[in-house]
Order: C-alpha cells, then structure tokens, then sequence
C-alpha cells in the first residue's frame, strides 16, 4: 500500500471517529432535552443565578456590618425627612415634592 493511500485511509478513520463523537454528542442533547423543555432550563439558570446573588449579598452583609447598618440609617432619614426638618422648625418647601418633569424649575 502506498504512503498516499495509507494517510488517506488513516484520515478516514479519524474522520468517522469524529463523525461517530457528534453523532454521540447529539443523542445525548436530544435525551437530556427529553427530560426538561428550555424554559425549565432557563428557569434553572436564572433560580442558581439568584440564589448565587443572594449567597454572595449575606456573605458581603455579614463582612460590613457597619456599612449596612449606616445605609439602612439614611434611608430612613431620607424617608422622615419632613417629619425630622419640622421637630427642629424648619419647614420643607410645599414646591420640594413637586416636580413637573422639565430640568427646569417650574414657573408659578
């Protein structure tokens, strides 16, 4: 057997062996989406993901205590502000919580 037909023949064989790899690798796709549709994969992902988030925001809370506790701190003063600014006389504007939508203030 010649040199050419001895490579051709080795080229063929590594060809049907990759061919044979896919084939394999196809029916296994087509059986594991047998089992679940798309959208239970999808939901799956986006589950793990939102779980991992979660993990991850406990593992941070828990590293800065202090970091947490003074942001929960501000929102609420952000959110008794008006209540806050009264007690010590100071009355909020009636033109603070009014917003027309425009960059620009409004004319009265």
């Amino acid at each position: 057997m010649s040199d050419r037909r001895a490579r051709m023949l080795e080229d063929k064989y590594l060809r049907d062996s990759a061919r044979a790899l896919v084939e394999a690798d196809i029916q296994h796709i087509k059986a594991d989406f047998a089992h679940k549709s798309l959208g239970e994969r999808a939901m799956d992902r986006v589950t793990e993901g939102a779980m991992d988030l979660y993990e991850e925001a406990i593992d941070v809370a828990e590293d800065n205590k202090g970091a947490l506790a003074a942001l929960i701190a501000a929102i609420v003063v952000w959110f008794a502000r008006n209540p806050l600014m009264s007690l010590f006389g100071l009355e909020p504007h009636e033109d603070d919580d009014e917003w027309d939508g425009r960059d620009e203030p409004a004319e009265h």
